[in-house]
């Protein structure tokens, strides 16, 4: 369903009047369109006293082709403020951060980008440095509420030897891909992590998208295509037909299955050690409904939901985890979870507890798949423009859509491209991260 307000309000007469009226005023997202730059215009950049990141963040902006100034220049709109903060050791430095935005982030231009880097909290031997750094997120946070015209802003920690590892990530949140996420927290390991062509980062790979047949499966599995992999779309049967046609229309191919069942995983190994050699990436996008207020929900219901939505992703992920299984070193698995496993949702216990439990998947088994050289990570949507949302109730539907900084509903391939990210081999050091694809949005943390 077509959001109307946002026609009207981009619309000359509803600019006029949504301004009058203190009225939400989206702007427009730019997206990634193949052939177009990954990014553009002009960076100003920034380091505290002290850091670390400054050459490696330099090579990143040099390697995309941007300008980029050390020192602000009047009447320049910026496409990007990137800000090295690793170097605050304590609350009394913190102030560096007002020398540098103050002055410059009323420049930030049309879907602009704003990123602070910093060390892990938990990294940090000393407590005052330990404290400092941790406040960087209130600061990114606030910053996201405040940018206009669909600007974003990003907090990236990088462990001390992941200078090397940024260029993925910094690429990403750069880019138009990252056009509904804002006020997220990423972590970069310390690792080796490969250079790729932009262009083709996924090409040669194999990769599983579950749940492909429709919405954001159809969308993750379009753009993990583009990217260059050949993807294996997977749904249940009675969605064959929708399946069939996503898989053709990307050159890929259809599995019919249904995950719950008891010999899914093992299934799913064969599948992939016979026909295809091997496996890359693995996205769980695969998911269900089944609404009912706590004190009505029977337990046909709760478990239905938490059987495909949770189960069975981590019956697979500990299958593909075992020495024997066709998942590739250097492979990736990847999560739908949901802003609703967040912040819960009314009449949803059941899917809330199973996407809080997917990041609960994320988070214990990050130590194991590092130690066979996989990440584990997983995308929070929060209202995201499909056929599930445009049935809602209109006001609840509205609801969704305004309550975000960027003050409307995401569409299927922001998830998509957030997937992307994850997937790359240049991701190497992005593990045991749950990014929220939710415009920043104003429920949960």
């Amino acid at each position: 369903m077509p959001d109307r307000y946002h026609q009207f309000a981009t619309s000359a007469f509803g600019r006029t009047l949504t301004k009058r009226l203190g009225l939400p005023s989206p702007t427009p997202l730019r997206r990634h369109r193949p052939g177009q730059a990954l990014a553009s215009g002009t960076v100003l950049s920034g380091t505290a006293h002290g850091s670390r990141l400054d050459q490696a963040v330099h090579a990143v902006l040099k390697d995309l082709g941007v300008g980029v100034h050390e020192e602000q220049v009047e009447g320049t709109r910026y496409a990007a403020l990137v800000f090295d903060a690793t170097g605050i050791t304590s609350s009394e430095q913190l102030g560096q951060l007002h020398d540098f935005f103050g002055p410059a982030i009323r420049e930030v231009g049309t879907c602009g980008r704003v990123i602070v880097l910093g060390t892990p909290p938990e990294e940090c031997a000393d407590q005052r440095e330990r404290t400092a750094q941790r406040a960087l997120e209130g600061y990114v946070r606030t910053a996201g509420k405040e940018l206009k015209r669909g600007a974003t802003a990003q907090l990236v920690y990088a462990s001390r030897g992941a200078e090397e590892a940024l260029d993925s990530t910094l690429t990403f949140l750069l880019s138009p891909k990252s056009a509904y996420v804002s006020g997220q927290v990423i972590r970069i390991g310390a690792v080796e992590a490969p250079k790729v062509d932009r262009t083709a980062p996924l090409r040669g790979k194999v990769a599983l998208v579950t749940g492909a047949s429709r919405g954001i499966g159809a969308a993750i599995a379009e753009t993990l295509s583009r990217d260059g992999a050949h993807v294996v779309c997977l749904d249940v049967p009675a969605q064959g037909e929708d399946l069939a046609k996503v898989a053709n229309r990307i050159g890929g191919s259809a599995l019919q299955m249904d995950i719950t069942a008891e010999d899914a995983p093992r299934k799913l190994v064969q599948h992939f050690s016979d026909k295809h050699d091997g496996l890359d990436v693995v996205v769980h996008n695969a998911g269900i409904t089944r609404d009912k207020t706590i004190g009505r929900m029977d337990r046909a219901k709760w478990d239905q939901v938490l059987a495909v939505n949770l189960t069975a992703q981590e019956r697979i992920n500990e299958r593909l985890l075992e020495s024997d299984s066709p998942l590739r070193s250097g492979g990736r698995l990847i999560g739908v979870a949901s802003i609703a496993g967040i912040a819960g949702n009314v009449g949803q216990s059941n899917y809330a507890t199973s996407k809080a439990g997917v990041i609960g998947v994320v988070q214990s088994l990050a130590p194991k798949a590092a130690e066979r050289g996989v990440t584990i990570n997983a995308v929070a949507p929060g209202f995201i423009e499909t056929q599930m949302t445009a049935v809602i109730p209109m006001f609840v539907r509205e609801a969704g859509r305004r309550m975000n900084s960027l003050s409307q509903g995401g569409l299927p391939v922001d998830v998509a491209e957030t997937i992307a990210w994850y997937a790359s081999p240049a991701s190497a050091g992005v593990n045991g991260n749950v990014v929220r694809v939710c415009g920043q949005s104003l429920l949960g943390a």
